[in-house]
């Protein structure tokens, strides 16, 4: 049986949906993948929404992206998912299902099991992105990427920040995750 979106986590999912948007605006210019916050709201949408709920704002997310909204750090349309940095917006959808999953599994996780949930989830984003960004620029647009420059530009420069992300995160999620599960019920 599938249980079907309440009001309450339909409007949960379009705001997660719409922090993300805001989240592709606030960005550090960084070569080749810019550092935005919508990490921090794909995480914070897995720890508090869930799996499902969760990967759903991303979704949603994606599907506003793809349909013309200039809602992605660089633009929208249908055209962007030949960007090679689309591959961590799809990564996003995952990391927040995995997220959301194994914070699902515990009825009352503590920070080591929060910050490894949130670990988890990143090396989900990073492993989509970096294959995506390899495979459209290598095998797509033609413009090849040796290794090292993709692991320097679009992982050694931009974790340092995601990885402060999931600690902030973590501590969020310890102090607002019994509260959020009390009013999404």
């Amino acid at each position: 049986m599938t249980k079907a979106f309440s009001v309450q986590k339909m409007i949960l999912c379009s705001l997660f949906a719409a922090l993300i948007a805001v989240g592709a605006f606030i960005k550090i210019p960084v070569p080749v993948v810019p550092f935005t916050l919508q990490f921090l709201f794909t995480t914070l949408a897995g720890m508090f929404l869930g799996a499902r709920n969760g990967a759903a704002s991303v979704i949603l997310y994606l599907i506003l992206g793809l349909a013309g909204l200039p809602i992605f750090a660089q633009g929208g349309g249908p055209g962007y998912v030949l960007v090679p940095s689309f591959g961590y917006l799809i990564g996003f959808a995952a990391g927040t299902w995995i997220t959301g999953k194994m914070i699902e599994y515990w009825p009352s996780p503590n920070l080591k099991q929060l910050l490894a949930a949130n670990f988890f989830g990143l090396m989900a984003v990073y492993a989509i992105g970096m294959a995506y960004y390899y495979i459209i620029c290598n095998y797509v647009l033609g413009t090849p990427i040796a290794f090292w420059p993709l692991f320097l530009y679009c992982f050694l420069l931009a974790v340092p920040g995601d990885l402060l992300i999931c600690v902030v995160c973590a501590i969020l999620g310890q102090r607002l995750l019994p509260q959020v599960r009390r009013f999404i019920k």
